[in-house]
């Protein structure tokens, strides 16, 4: 399992959004960058910066994937049929933490990172504690009894910040199918995603 080495807030204020569209990220109240150069101007960022800059904000996102990590996704990506972005971002929506996170079972990507790895979910009624284990399309995953009752997952239910996307189906509090591997246009970023500028940034 990797580990966080860094605070997760400091991405948003990297990039100066709020990624994760949660109340309490300090871009609400700063929009700088971090440390004692933050509020110097920026000048204009190359084409390469750019296309970085959206690859960072894209695997940062989705928690504590790893660079080797996202380039395999990228390089399975690169490998399907159809659009490279959008098989992408079909990959990285597949992963076991993330269908957890829009189940709305625990209120951010990392809480769900760590239910998986704690051994509360089920997948078709196993449990299962691989983040990064590939759902696929028509499986069931569920929370394990004594999930059920904790105040992470209580609290990740009554969020108002965000609902559950029609790719997932709810079947109660407690248990969602996948129904379909979604576009980029389904997914409900709190950001602007370019995974067109990732793919662009790989293929160099």
């Amino acid at each position: 399992m990797s580990k966080r080495h860094s605070a997760k807030y400091k991405l948003d204020r990297r990039m100066g959004e709020n990624i994760w569209g949660r109340p309490k990220s300090p871009v609400n109240k700063r929009e700088y960058g971090p440390g004692q150069h933050g509020q110097r101007r920026k000048g204009k960022m190359s084409d390469f910066g750019i296309q970085l800059r959206a690859k960072q904000k894209l695997k940062g996102y989705y928690g504590d994937v790893t660079e080797k990590q996202f380039r395999h996704c990228y390089d399975e990506a690169s490998r399907m049929k159809g659009d490279t972005s959008q098989n992408l971002i079909g990959l990285l929506e597949r992963r076991l933490d993330m269908i957890v996170y829009r189940a709305k079972f625990a209120p951010t990507i990392f809480a769900a990172r760590q239910l998986v790895s704690h051994g509360h979910i089920r997948v078709n009624g196993v449990k299962c504690n691989v983040a990064s284990r590939r759902v696929n399309v028509g499986e069931e995953i569920s929370l394990g009894n004594k999930a059920t009752e904790m105040a992470l997952v209580m609290e990740a239910q009554q969020l108002a910040e965000r609902e559950v996307p029609d790719y997932v189906a709810a079947d109660g509090n407690a248990k969602v199918t996948f129904i379909r591997v979604p576009t980029l246009d389904e997914v409900p970023y709190p950001v602007k995603m370019e995974p067109n500028l990732v793919v662009e940034f790989y293929s160099r």
